[in-house]
C-alpha cells in the first residue's frame, strides 16, 4: 500500500513537471530566459570544465593517456605540495570556524557591549582586497619589522611560510564561517534551550547536549567553505608562502615557468577533486542533516546570556581578534604614507602618486570591468533564481547544478580551463575584455542565485498569480513584481560580484594581457619587485573604491527598485481604496 502510494506521489510530481513545461513554452519570455540561461552555463561552465578534464586526460597527439596524471603521482614533489596544501586547509578550517562560532555566539547568545563594532569587524575581511594581510605581516614581522626589528631588535626574522599563512589566511576567511554559524544560532528556538535550563542542567551543560549539536550542521558546513577558500587561494601563498608551496601556486609556476600546460592541468586537476568534494558535501549532504528547530509557531523572544563568567571572556577574546584585525588592516594605510618602511618613516603621498602614474589604467580596467560584471551577474542570477525556485520543469536541475558550480572551482583551475576553451576558434576570447568579464559574472554569480532563491521562496505565489490573472506576462509580472522584491538580494550580488571581481587574482592571472591589465595583478608584480609601500598605497586605494561603490550601489538599488505605491488613476485597485478610504 506504502509503495503503490509512493508511486502515486513520483506520479502526480511528473505530471505537474510535464504540465509546467507544457507552461513555460507558451510563454515566450520564460522559454527565451530558460533555454539561454540553460546555453550559457553549456558554454561557459560545462564546455571549459569539460575542456580542462580532456586535455589533462590526453597526450600531445589527442589521444587518451594517463601517461601525464601517472608522471605526477611518481614525484614526490608534487605529492608532498598536495600533502602541504589539504593539510593547511584542514588546520585553517579547524581554527577559523572555531573563532566564527565564538564570533557568532558571542552577538547572538550574550548581552555584551559594542555587538555593532563585533559585526564590522567579522566581515571586514571580506570587503578588503588580497595582499592587505601578507602586507601587514610583512610590515610588522619581516625584517624591517615594525615589531620584530623597532620593537624587539630582530632583525633576521623569516616571515614567510606556513605559521605566516595559516595566521593570513584564519583572518581572511573566518568571517565565512561567522556568517554560515550567526545565522544557524539565530534560528534555534530559545524554548528548546530554555527547556534544558528549566530542568536544572547547568549553562555549560546545555550548551554541550543542546545548542551544540544543534548548530553542528552549520559547524561542519563552515569548515568546508573554509577548506575550499584555502585551497583555491593564490595571492597569500604567492605572496607571503616563501618555500610552502600550495597546489595553485604550483599550477602558476609550471605554466609561467616551464610552459607545460598539460602539466599544469593535470595538476589543476588534482586541486579541483577535493574542492569539489567539499562543495558536494556542504551542499548535499551538510544541508540534510540540519537540525535547526524552526516551527513556524510563536515563541518567546530569546533571553540574553549576562552572567559574567561567561560573556566577559567571549567579549575579551572577541576584542583581542578585533584588535589583531585592527592593527592588521591600521599598518597597510600607515605604510601607505611613509617614504620607505623600515628606514624612512617620513610621511608622503608620493607612494599614491608613483601608484597612480604607473597603474591608473589597471584600476581603472578592475573598476569598469568588474562594475559591468556585478550588474550582469547580478540580473543574471536573479533571473536563475527565479526560473529554479518559482518553476518546475524539465532540466531545472542541471541549471541548479551547473549555475554554482563555479564557486566550488579554484581560481586557477578556472582561468586554465578558460585559456583551453577559448584560446582557439570558433570562439577565441583570451587577451580581451569580454572574457574577464565573463569570469567575473559566472564566478561571482552563485551568491546572488542563492539570495535570490533564498528570498523568492519566501514570497507566496498568489501574489504573481493575481498579476497573471489580470493579463500580465511573465516578463512584466519579474521585472514590476518580482524584482522590486529582490532588491535586497539584488543589492547583496551586485556588492558580492564588485568586491570579488576587483579583488579577484587567481582566477585571472592567467588572462590579464598588457591591453587589459588588473589593479591586483599590478600589485602582485609589486610583491615581486618589493616595493611594498606602493602595494600598500594600491590597496588603501582599493578599500577606499570598494566602500564608495558599496554606498553607490545601496542608493542607486534602493532608488530604481523601490516598490511603486502610486495607484493609476481610473484602474480597479484605485476605486477600491477609494471606496476603503470611504468606508
Amino acid at each position: 500500500m506504502a509503495k503503490s502510494s509512493g508511486s502515486g506521489g513520483k506520479s502526480a510530481a511528473r505530471l505537474k513537471k510535464r504540465n509546467e513545461t507544457k507552461m513555460i513554452l507558451r510563454q515566450p519570455v520564460l522559454l527565451l530566459a530558460v533555454v539561454a540561461t540553460i546555453v550559457l552555463l553549456v558554454l561557459f561552465v560545462i564546455y571549459p570544465l569539460g575542456k580542462v578534464l580532456l586535455f589533462s586526460l590526453t597526450d600531445e597527439a589527442g589521444n587518451f593517456s594517463l601517461a601525464p596524471m601517472q608522471e605526477l603521482f611518481a614525484s614526490s614533489r608534487y605529492l608532498k605540495t598536495f600533502g602541504r596544501t589539504m593539510a593547511l586547509g584542514v588546520v585553517v578550517a579547524v581554527i577559523a570556524t572555531f573563532i566564527g562560532y565564538v564570533f557568532a555566539f558571542t552577538i547572538t547568545r550574550t548581552n555584551v557591549p559594542c555587538k555593532g563594532f563585533l559585526k564590522t569587524i567579522a566581515t571586514l575581511p571580506i570587503l578588503s582586497p588580497p595582499f592587505i594581510l601578507s602586507l601587514s605581516i610583512i610590515f610588522l614581522f619581516g625584517k624591517q619589522g615594525l615589531i620584530t626589528k623597532s620593537l624587539l631588535g630582530i632583525t633576521d626574522n623569516n616571515v614567510y611560510g606556513m605559521g605566516s599563512l595559516i595566521v593570513v589566511q584564519v583572518i581572511s576567511f573566518f568571517p565565512i564561517a561567522y556568517m554560515t554559524l550567526s545565522g544557524i544560532l539565530s534560528s534555534i528556538d530559545a524554548s528548546v534551550e530554555d527547556a534544558a535550563c528549566n530542568m536544572g542542567a547547568s549553562r555549560w551543560h546545555t550548551f554541550w547536549t543542546v545548542t551544540f549539536p544543534l548548530s553542528l550542521p552549520g559547524i561542519i558546513s563552515g569548515c568546508l567553505l573554509v577548506f575550499i577558500q584555502s585551497l583555491e587561494d593564490f595571492s597569500n601563498p604567492a605572496t607571503i608562502g616563501g618555500d610552502f608551496t600550495t597546489l595553485s601556486v604550483e599550477v602558476y609556476q609550471i605554466i609561467n615557468g616551464t610552459y607545460d600546460m598539460r602539466k599544469g592541468s593535470v595538476l589543476a586537476l588534482l586541486m579541483l577533486v577535493p574542492a569539489m568534494v567539499a562543495f558536494l558535501l556542504n551542499k548535499y549532504w551538510v544541508n540534510k542533516k540540519s537540525f535547526v528547530t524552526v516551527t513556524g509557531k510563536p515563541t518567546q523572544a530569546r533571553k540574553m546570556m549576562d552572567e559574567p563568567h561567561i560573556k566577559w571572556p567571549l567579549f575579551i577574546f572577541c576584542m583581542l581578534v578585533a584588535a589583531v584585525i585592527i592593527l592588521f588592516y591600521g599598518t597597510v594605510v600607515f605604510g601607505s604614507f611613509v617614504q620607505t618602511w623600515g628606514y624612512n618613516y617620513t610621511l608622503t603621498l608620493s607612494q599614491y602618486a608613483k601608484a597612480l602614474e604607473q597603474g591608473w589604467d589597471s584600476l581603472q580596467n578592475s573598476m569598469v570591468l568588474g562594475l559591468i560584471a556585478a550588474l550582469l551577474g547580478g540580473l543574471l542570477g536573479m533571473v536563475i533564481a527565479y526560473i529554479t525556485a518559482k518553476r518546475n520543469y524539465y532540466g531545472k536541475r542541471f541549471i541548479e547544478v551547473s549555475s554554482v558550480l563555479m564557486f566550488a572551482v579554484p581560481g586557477t583551475v578556472l582561468g586554465i580551463a578558460y585559456i583551453l576553451a577559448f584560446n582557439t576558434k570558433p570562439l577565441v576570447l583570451t587577451g580581451t575584455a569580454t572574457i574577464l568579464v565573463i569570469v567575473f559574472v559566472f564566478r561571482n554569480m552563485p551568491v546572488a542565485i542563492e539570495s535570490g532563491t533564498t528570498t523568492l521562496l519566501q514570497i507566496d505565489n498568489s501574489i504573481e498569480e493575481a498579476s497573471t490573472i489580470l493579463g500580465a506576462g511573465s516578463g512584466y509580472s519579474f521585472r514590476r513584481i518580482t524584482l522590486p522584491m529582490l532588491r535586497n538580494a539584488f543589492f547583496s550580488g551586485i556588492v558580492y560580484s564588485f568586491v570579488k571581481a576587483i579583488t579577484a587574482v587567481s582566477a585571472v592571472i592567467f588572462l590579464v594581457s598588457p591591453r587589459w591589465n588588473l589593479v591586483t595583478s599590478k600589485i602582485y608584480t609589486l610583491f615581486d619587485q618589493a616595493k611594498y609601500s606602493q602595494a600598500a598605497a594600491f590597496v588603501t586605494m582599493m578599500v577606499v573604491i570598494l566602500l564608495v561603490f558599496i554606498g553607490i550601489f545601496n542608493g542607486l538599488i534602493n532608488l530604481l527598485l523601490a516598490p511603486r505605491s502610486k495607484v493609476p488613476k481610473g484602474s480597479k485597485a484605485a476605486t477600491f481604496k477609494k471606496a476603503e478610504e470611504t468606508k
